[in-house]
């Protein structure tokens, strides 16, 4: 049976998938894993609970509450925020010791997710969620009386603290500089314009009306198309495109062109080399990161360790290594001087100071990044799971892989949010991309059909 937890929390259709009574007993489980490890210190631990604007994260967040408060924990409500704002607090706030963000990141409405943070603002490994799930919907002797936890709110002191955390973290005055920000109708959509503004840039805002149904929807950083053109038609120095709950960012030069989390990580990595502040000379990036990438970073003198798919996988290694910068294409990126996560506002202050300093515009400053031709078909209605044990598709990828050569590579693997396989093939031609990948997705259709 797999996993309940993913590479990024529970995620699931909400009501259908994520109930309210998985999320109560879930926050129960969470609770008493807490509170075991911290019955010496003569209080109660506190948890904090974050959500993106989705209506479904109204009554998930209520049964979360209810769930770690029944089970000893004093809880504190913090409202829509965006995920790095939960890490940011659980890291910072010595008396919180358990925090969650209620949100499916980029997925559609209809789906939400819980992901937990532990004290130090980090995701919990595998095995503390191994730990959790083992706990769910066991009996045993709950809190009474005095015992049981409280439950309060305080949305203000959670945004007050971490913009002023960003502010702090980037320093540089971006007057005059003119930056569109497509805040996806999700948490971003007064954390985003109000961080870039603090630090004096002009902002031309979209998407920043959210009504709880309208997250993600033709918007944010998935559908990049409405900044394009308003970059464009506002003359922006750039633009930046959140997703739902603001842990990544994709960016839009002053031409429209869309630059995706590969070439603003190499960006950023030659700005922190040139600052001193890139340990060991390295970039930690993940398997689907684009040859391209590798290729120029090799080209500048900098290293890339490359990872599993999920910034949990980065974040471990850049720990390991002692690294400072990482991430996904995807646009999660980590900047582990200032957060424990990927951080999509975070990112866009640091694309802005590297605009701002260099003098140059983002064209010039990612051009050197030369993308390989890349296609990537998601492949719905399979058994994502059994993607590596099927013989027929082991097949087709060993052809596909001799086929291309040293001129390209292919990637196949089961999405860890959504029911998908993921299809990822890169060539020397685009044509030849396009070919291999849809001849590997049939492949897959037929052979993992449900």
């Amino acid at each position: 049976m797999p996993r309940m937890f993913g590479t990024d929390g529970v995620r699931g259709l909400a009501n259908a998938d994520l109930t309210a009574t998985l999320a109560l007993n879930l926050g129960e489980a969470a609770a008493r894993r807490v509170v075991d490890a911290h019955t010496d210190e003569g209080r109660k631990p506190r948890a904090i609970i974050g959500r993106d604007t989705r209506i479904s994260g109204e009554f998930l967040d209520h049964a979360l509450a209810a769930g770690l408060a029944s089970a000893g924990m004093d809880v504190t409500r913090i409202g829509v925020v965006t995920t790095p704002t939960v890490a940011h607090l659980t890291a910072s706030t010595q008396d919180v010791d358990l925090g969650v963000m209620i949100s499916a990141s980029h997925n559609p409405m209809p789906d939400n997710g819980i992901k937990f943070f532990a004290s130090g603002g980090y995701k919990l490994p595998d095995a503390v969620e191994d730990d959790i799930e083992s706990l769910v919907g066991q009996d045993w002797d709950r809190p009474t009386g005095a015992a049981v936890g409280e439950v309060t709110e305080e949305p203000t002191w959670a945004e007050k603290s971490y913009i002023n955390h960003l502010v702090e973290s980037v320093g540089t005055d971006l007057s005059g500089l003119r930056i569109a920000v497509d805040c996806a109708n999700g948490a971003a959509c007064a954390f985003g314009p109000e961080a870039l503004q603090a630090l004096g840039a002009e902002t031309v805002v979209i998407n920043a009306e959210a009504d709880g149904r309208n997250i993600n929807l033709n918007c944010g950083s998935t559908h990049p198309e409405e900044l394009q053109e308003t970059v464009v038609a506002s003359g922006a120095d750039f633009g930046v495109a959140y997703d739902g709950d603001a842990d990544r960012c994709l960016a839009v030069d002053h031409n429209g062109t869309l630059i995706d989390g590969d070439k603003i990580m190499g960006a950023l990595a030659l700005d922190a080399r040139d600052r001193g502040a890139l340990p060991h000379d390295t970039l930690v990036v993940t398997v689907m990161s684009n040859l391209g990438l590798i290729l120029a970073m090799r080209e500048a003198g900098i290293q890339t360790v490359q990872t599993a798919v999920g910034d949990r996988y980065v974040l471990e290694e850049m720990l390991r290594g002692g690294y400072a910068l990482g991430g996904e294409q995807s646009g999660h990126i980590i900047a582990h001087d200032h957060a424990t996560t990927g951080d999509g506002i975070l990112s866009s202050l640091l694309i802005a100071r590297m605009v701002k300093e260099s003098g140059r515009n983002l064209a010039e400053l990612t051009d050197f990044i030369k993308r390989l031709p890349q296609t990537l078909i998601n492949v719905g209605g399979v058994d994502r799971y059994a993607a590596a044990q099927n013989a027929a598709v082991a097949d087709a990828v060993a052809a596909a892989e001799a086929e291309l050569g040293d001129t390209g590579r292919v990637l196949l693997r089961p999405s860890g949010t959504e029911p998908l396989v993921r299809v990822m093939v890169e060539a020397a031609t685009q044509d030849q991309a396009d070919a291999v990948a849809a001849r590997l997705a049939d492949v897959v259709k037929e052979n993992l059909a449900i």
